[in-house]
C-alpha cells in the first residue's frame, strides 16, 4: 500500500478519539440539591458552570475573585448572570463551592486536574416529591399577591426572588371581558409555578348609574368550559356608579387538585352579583392551553 495512503488511514482513529475526548469535556446534569457535583478544574483552562436562570449567591472556601487575594481557585461571576467560571491556582488544590439558585443550595466539589471539564450545563428536572401537593395557605396566597404588587421593584433589585414566576403584561392592550353594564380588564397575570397559582391584576369598571354589589370570593374565572373561583382576592365588593376599581384575584389548584393553566389562555371574568341578575355578554369558548412542563 502506498505509504502516504497508509499514513492518512492511520490518522483517522486519532482524529475520532480527539473529538470524543472533547465531547467528554462538556457535560449536562440534572439539578439535584441532594447531589454533590465533582468538578475537575485546571490552571490552564477555564471551567464554566451554567444554571437555567440567574444565580442568587455563591459561597466557598479558599476562593478568590481577583486572583490577587490568596486562594486555591479563582471564580468569575457577574451579578445577575446565570453562570460562573473557575480556574485552579495551585497544584492538587481542592475545595467546595455552594451556589444558591431558585431558593435551593447546590454543592460542588472542586479539585485541580490535568483533565478538566470545560463546560457544565445544569438543567431543571421534575419535582422529586411524590406527595400530593397541598393548596397554598391563605398567608402564602397573600404573599403571592404582595409579590405581584412588588413585581417591578423585584425585577430591578431582587431578580432571584422571581425565580419560578412567569409574567404576562397586558397593560397596553388589556384583555377585556365585556359584561354589559360592567367590564373586567385583565392588565397583568403572574404564574407562580411552584405554587400552581396564578395572580390576576384586574380593573373592574361600572358603566351604570347605580352601584354594583358583588361577592369577590365568588368571582368566576372562565377558561373554555372550565370555571374557577378565587382562592383569595383583594377586591372591593362595591363599585360606585361610573367608577373603576383595581384589585387582585388568585387561582390555585382546580377540581383535580391542580390547574396547570398557561398564561396564554383566554380568560374571562364574571362578577357574582348581589343584585338581580342582568344580561351579560361572554366570548365564545376556546380550548384550554396547559402550562408548559418544567424543563
Amino acid at each position: 500500500m502506498n505509504r502516504f495512503v497508509r499514513l492518512i488511514l492511520l490518522s483517522f482513529p486519532i482524529v475520532g478519539m480527539s473529538a470524543h475526548a472533547t465531547e467528554q469535556r462538556v457535560q449536562d446534569f440534572t439539578l439535584d440539591d441532594h447531589t454533590v457535583y465533582t468538578v475537575p478544574v485546571s490552571g490552564t483552562r477555564v471551567t464554566t458552570i451554567s444554571f437555567p436562570s440567574p444565580i442568587a449567591a455563591i459561597d466557598g472556601a479558599l476562593l478568590t475573585l481577583d486572583g490577587k487575594t490568596p486562594g486555591l481557585f479563582q471564580v468569575a461571576h457577574t451579578k445577575g448572570t446565570a453562570f460562573l467560571s473557575l480556574r485552579a491556582l495551585a497544584k492538587d488544590a481542592a475545595t467546595n463551592l455552594n451556589v444558591r439558585w431558585n431558593n435551593r443550595t447546590y454543592a460542588f466539589e472542586l479539585h485541580e486536574s490535568a483533565e478538566p471539564l470545560y463546560s457544565i450545563v445544569l438543567r431543571s428536572g421534575p419535582e422529586k416529591s411524590t406527595r400530593t401537593q397541598r393548596p397554598p395557605t391563605p398567608p402564602r396566597l397573600l404573599g403571592l399577591i404582595d409579590k405581584a404588587k412588588a413585581f417591578p421593584l423585584l425585577q430591578t433589585q431582587q431578580p432571584d426572588a422571581l425565580a419560578g414566576v412567569e409574567y404576562a403584561d397586558h397593560r397596553e392592550k388589556p384583555v377585556v371581558s365585556d359584561c354589559g353594564d360592567y367590564e373586567v380588564r385583565l392588565t397583568e397575570a403572574f404564574r407562580f409555578v411552584n405554587d400552581d397559582a396564578i395572580v390576576f391584576h384586574l380593573v373592574i369598571a361600572n358603566r351604570t348609574d347605580k352601584a354594583i354589589e358583588h361577592a369577590p370570593e365568588r368571582l368566576e374565572i372562565r377558561v373554555a368550559d372550565r370555571v374557577f373561583n378565587p382562592s383569595l382576592t383583594d377586591l372591593v365588593s362595591t363599585i360606585a356608579p361610573h367608577e373603576s376599581t383595581i384589585g387582585y384575584a388568585v387561582v390555585s389548584g382546580g377540581p383535580n387538585g391542580r390547574n396547570d393553566l398557561s398564561l396564554k389562555n383566554d380568560f374571562t371574568f364574571l362578577l357574582s352579583r348581589r343584585d338581580p341578575a342582568v344580561e351579560i355578554n361572554t366570548p365564545d369558548s376556546k380550548d384550554i392551553e396547559p402550562a408548559p412542563l418544567p424543563q
